[in-house]
């Protein structure tokens, strides 16, 4: 049996593997071609055989036939194509960037498109943030408008009900409850979002959990004010928000009126107010809030 091996172009493939493969009972001969591309295999079994030609960067050309006894097989031009070579190239953004565009979307996420939402993740696996953007985020909250009008009638129902009497009536008094009212939210969230976490390496969002019975995800929401996911993604104790609201409760005793000061039972008192408003918070992002928020991650 013989033959010869040619390109597309009709040149001679030298060093072209060539293989021959009869019966089950016969060994499997191999070749070469030579210069010229030529191939020989003498004493071949007659009967069906498989003819397969491999070479590297070409594809495999494989012809059947059936030899007969006694007869000289000449196999006709074998032509091997070039194979086609696939490179997959996979681009991935960097964390950084990821962290970017996750903080993005964090910024624009508002309840019924009015109400600031940003410390919630609906992402499970988010990036950290890092401290600038904590500072970041705690500096917006502070500063919507939303925000602000939120305390003003905070203020308000302190006024009406003449909740820290000290400060008296009018607006005289309004103001001093509406400072004392600012205070104790911006320094709770200062403290609790952005220094605390930078320090501890902390997360101050709420991460929405979305799965599972309604009372894993009620004893979930009601427990993230006291468990947090660390920088390093892992749940630990929440220190920043506990510590954030015991400080911020410690200043109130700063600025509320003398009369109204209880020392550390008004600490106390506001550090529990705060941590239950979070819990209840978070129990609506869990199971209300995620419906009303647009332009959620």
């Amino acid at each position: 049996m013989s033959g010869r091996v040619v390109d597309q172009n009709g040149k001679a493939l030298a060093g072209i593997d060539v293989q021959i493969e009869c019966d089950q009972e016969s060994p499997i001969q191999e070749v070469q071609s030579d210069e010229d591309g030529r191939f020989n295999f003498d004493r071949v079994p007659p009967g069906p055989f498989e003819l397969t030609n491999m070479g590297e960067g070409f594809v495999p050309q494989t012809i059947s036939n059936t030899l007969g006894p006694g007869q000289d097989y000449v196999a006709p031009s074998i032509t091997m194509s070039l194979a086609t070579v696939v490179t997959e190239v996979r681009v991935s953004p960097s964390v950084e960037e990821i962290a970017q565009e996750e903080f993005k979307d964090l910024e624009q996420q508002r309840v019924l498109g009015i109400a600031p939402n940003y410390y919630v993740s609906y992402v499970g696996e988010a990036a950290p943030l890092t401290p600038r953007r904590k500072f970041e985020l705690a500096l917006k909250a502070t500063t919507d408008p939303v925000t602000t009008m939120a305390v003003a009638t905070i203020a308000g129902v302190d006024q009406a009900t003449n909740r820290f009497s000290g400060y008296g009536q009018g607006a005289q008094g309004y103001a001093k409850r509406y400072g004392a009212s600012y205070a104790n939210f911006a320094s709770g969230l200062w403290i609790g979002g952005a220094i605390l976490p930078s320090i501890l390496k902390q997360d101050p969002r709420y991460f929405y959990k979305g799965s599972g019975t309604k009372r894993s995800r009620f004893l979930y929401a009601v427990s993230r004010p006291f468990i947090c996911k660390g920088d390093n993604q892992r749940w630990q104790p929440n220190y920043s928000s506990v510590f954030g609201d015991l400080a911020a409760g410690g200043l109130s005793n700063l600025y509320i009126p003398e009369r109204d000061r209880h020392g550390a039972h008004l600490t106390f008192e506001n550090a529990g107010i705060a941590l239950g408003t979070s819990a209840a918070i978070d129990v609506l992002q869990e199971f209300v809030l995620r419906r009303l928020t647009s332009r959620r991650q």
